[in-house]
């Protein structure tokens, strides 16, 4: 493969690492705002005292929140047509485990596979087609199809990335989120004042699902429906078993801060036991490293000396007089 092409491809790829930090950046400034960026810049103008117009206003924002995103909703809504109604559940369901990060729905994130393929293929067969010489037709072929399904194949990777980081940060969260909520009820606060100080104490996943819940609460659901809804956008067995003891408790007339003690004790008792499984897990994820990196270098150092001193003591004449 001729030079130009491990160029246009390094490029390439250091323009998808760029974009990847810029969407980061993008996401962990959404986890921590999760405003409409329209009324946050609205808020910022109006604190400085400042009179804006609509347009002024919308062009202020960055050129993701003007272009790209509705690019990609307006693409999902056409593609949304043509879409099963399962697929669209099941990837608003993902959405919804994710923290729905980028604020798109699920049409649009579907629409971005393929964008993401068109670009990934379309970019390397250009590359391709502009670089001198001539490759093989099937070289060809199988590096641009290799290329489209990794651009088709990763917004889905992302998102189970994304799935995965936040059961694991609601999992490390629900032990401390418990023990306040039962200090709170003990003290003689109500459940749903309980949540409400568990959300205005932490910036963490659960204490973002504890603040739409007591929205929904506050729009007219009842707590049951608050908090199983909850419940299926975590996606947790602990969350499940702590919903249904609290769901429990309150039809049967237990006490809530007896359930809470009793549930943050569990959650403790199983985020150690989750500790002690990953510490036990280490070795054997450290065999491989150390078999395919630290073995041979070890060996390497060990050894060739070694054979440095067999060979000039069996065949130094040999090899000297080569």
């Amino acid at each position: 493969m001729p030079v130009f092409i491990w160029i246009g491809v390094g490029v390439f790829i250091v323009i998808g690492a760029i974009a990847l930090v810029v969407v980061g950046l993008r996401t962990a400034k959404s986890d921590q705002n999760s405003e409409d960026p329209l009324f946050a810049r609205l808020a910022e103008f109006t604190e400085r005292g400042e009179v804006v117009s609509l347009e002024e206003l919308e062009l202020s924002l960055p050129l993701s929140e003007r272009v790209l995103i509705p690019l990609l909703r307006n693409i999902g809504e056409f593609s949304s047509r043509f879409t099963p109604q399962k697929v669209l559940e099941q990837t608003n369901l993902r959405m919804e485990l994710a923290g729905n990060p980028i604020r798109i729905d699920a049409a649009a994130f579907l629409a971005s596979r393929f964008v993401l393929a068109a670009l990934f293929g379309g970019f390397l067969g250009i590359v391709f087609l502009i670089s001198p010489g001539t490759p093989k037709t099937g070289t060809v072929i199988l590096t641009v199809l290799l290329f489209t399904a990794l651009g088709f194949s990763f917004p889905q990777l992302w998102i189970q990335g994304k799935i995965n980081s936040r059961k694991n940060e609601i999992r490390k969260a629900m032990p401390d989120a418990l023990d306040l909520l039962t200090i709170c009820v003990e003290a003689g606060l109500g459940f749903d004042a309980s949540m409400k100080k568990v959300a205005e104490k932490w910036e963490t996943q659960l204490s973002l699902g504890f603040s739409r819940a007591i929205r929904e609460m506050q729009l007219g659901k009842t707590r049951r429906e608050a908090l199983r809804d909850m419940s299926d956008r975590m996606g947790l067995p602990e969350m499940t078993s702590f919903i249904a003891a609290v769901i429990q408790s309150e039809i049967l007339g237990v006490s809530m801060a007896n359930v809470l003690r009793i549930q943050s004790d569990q959650m403790r008792m199983k985020r150690r036991q989750r500790a002690e499984e990953l510490a036990h897990q280490a070795p054997i994820k450290m065999l491989l490293p150390m078999a395919f990196l630290i073995f041979p270098s070890i060996m390497i150092i060990l050894m060739v000396p070694a054979l440095f001193q067999i060979m000039g003591a069996f065949g130094g004449d040999t090899i000297g007089g080569g």
